[in-house]
C-alpha cells in the first residue's frame, strides 16, 4: 500500500471541498483545507467539520495559517474565486520567499484576472518568480467537466491535468486516477487555462438563453464559442485544438445544460430579473446585479472583461464572448445583444487560412 501524500487545499468552498473528499476517502491521502480566520465559510467547516456537501473524516483537517500548510504539504492545490488569485499568489510567494523545498501547485480554478489580463498560473508564476527567482516551484492546472453533486454520488469523470513541466504533469495523472476518475495530460497550458475559463462567459451566454426560452440556440453557442476561443487560443501561442478538448468543450455539458452551474444560473437570473422589471433601461453593475439576482457573482463575469481586452490586444473577433461582456459590464439589454448577432454578414463557417 502507497504511503499517503499530503495534499494541503487552499480554499474551502464546494470544488475544494470536492477535491478534499476525493483525495482523502478515493485516494486516501491525508489532507488540510485552508482557509482565512475571518471567512465565515472557514469559521463553519473548521468549527462544525461539516458543510452543505460532506462531513470531515479523519485525515481531513482545517488551518488558517498558510505559511504551516505549505511547509507540510507535497502538493499545493489551489481552489479559491478566480479573482482572489491576485491577493493569495502574493501572499504564498511572501510565504514561501523565506522556506526550502520545492512545491507542486496544481490550480483547480477556471477564469482570468481581471485586472493583469494573465491567466492563473501565469499570475502566480510572477508572483513567485518575484519573490525568490532561484526557487523551482512547479505550477500545473486541474480542469475539465464535473460537478461536486455528480462526483460525490460515485459518478465517474474524466478530466485533464497540464502543466508547466510535462514529467510532473505525468506524475499527477498517474498518481491521482482512481475508478472514478480518469486523468488525461495536456500539453497546452495556455490553451487549457483559456479555454477553461472562457466556458464560464460562455455559460452565462447559455443562462441568458434558457431564461429568454431560446434552447435551440445553445447548439450554435457550443460550436461558435468554441471557434472564438480557438482563435484566441491560437494568437496566444496555444494550439487550436484544444479549445475542443476536455478543458473547454468536453466542459460545456457541465457549464451550458447543468441546473448546478452558477454561471449558467447567473444568466438564466438576470433574464427573469428584466422580466419582473420590464421598466429598467440598464441592468446594474456585476457586483449589484449579483446581488439583486440573490446568487455570488459567477466567474464569467470577471472573465467576460479578461477576454474582452484579449481579443483587442490580439485583434481577435469573439462576438459572442463580447456580447456578454456588453451585458454584465455595459448592461446592455441581453435580447438586445443576441439579436445584434443575428444580424451580422453572413460569413463563412471556418477560416481555413
Amino acid at each position: 500500500m502507497n504511503k499517503p501524500i499530503n495534499i494541503t487545499i487552499l480554499g474551502c468552498g464546494r470544488w475544494a471541498s470536492c477535491h478534499a473528499w476525493y483525495q482523502s476517502t478515493k485516494l486516501g491521502n491525508n489532507v488540510t483545507m485552508w482557509g482565512r480566520d475571518d471567512d465565515p465559510m472557514y469559521q463553519s467547516l473548521a468549527t462544525t467539520r461539516k458543510n452543505g456537501f460532506w462531513e470531515l473524516p479523519d485525515n481531513v483537517q482545517t488551518s488558517s495559517d498558510l505559511a504551516g500548510v505549505l511547509a507540510a504539504s507535497d502538493y499545493v492545490y489551489i481552489i479559491i474565486s478566480a479573482q482572489g488569485m491576485r491577493d493569495l499568489s502574493s501572499k504564498i510567494a511572501a510565504a514561501l520567499a523565506t522556506s526550502a523545498g520545492e512545491k507542486t501547485f496544481i490550480l483547480c480554478m477556471k477564469g482570468i484576472d481581471e485586472e493583469t489580463n494573465e491567466t492563473l498560473s501565469q499570475l502566480l508564476r510572477r508572483e513567485l518568480n518575484a519573490a525568490d527567482a532561484r526557487a523551482r516551484h512547479s505550477i500545473c492546472v486541474w480542469v475539465g467537466p464535473g460537478h461536486i453533486e455528480e462526483f460525490l454520488n460515485d459518478q465517474p469523470g474524466v478530466m485533464i491535468v497540464d502543466g508547466e513541466h510535462t514529467k510532473t504533469v505525468e506524475h499527477i495523472a498517474e498518481s491521482f486516477k482512481s475508478p472514478i476518475m480518469k486523468l488525461y495530460v495536456g500539453e497546452d497550458l495556455i490553451g487549457t487555462e483559456l479555454g477553461a475559463a472562457a466556458k464560464n462567459v460562455l455559460g452565462i451566454g447559455a443562462g441568458i438563453l434558457d431564461g429568454a426560452n431560446m434552447v435551440s440556440l445553445k447548439g450554435a453557442l457550443m460550436a461558435r464559442g468554441a471557434y472564438e476561443v480557438s482563435k484566441l487560443i491560437v494568437a496566444m501561442g496555444g494550439k487550436k485544438m484544444t479549445a475542443y478538448g476536455l478543458s473547454h468543450l468536453g466542459d460545456f455539458e457541465a457549464t451550458l445544460f447543468s441546473r448546478n452551474s452558477n454561471n449558467r444560473r447567473f444568466g438564466e437570473a438576470l433574464i427573469t430579473y428584466l422580466q419582473q422589471n420590464p421598466g429598467l433601461k440598464k441592468t446594474p453593475p456585476p457586483v449589484e446585479l449579483a446581488r439583486e439576482l440573490r446568487l455570488p457573482l459567477a466567474e464569467g463575469v470577471g472573465t467576460s472583461l479578461a477576454l474582452h481586452n484579449l481579443a483587442k490586444k490580439y485583434n481577435v473577433s469573439m462576438p459572442i464572448t463580447e456580447t456578454v461582456y456588453r451585458i454584465v459590464h455595459h448592461g446592455i439589454n441581453p435580447l438586445t445583444c443576441f439579436g445584434e448577432l443575428f444580424m451580422r454578414d453572413n460569413l463563412r463557417e471556418f477560416n481555413f487560412s
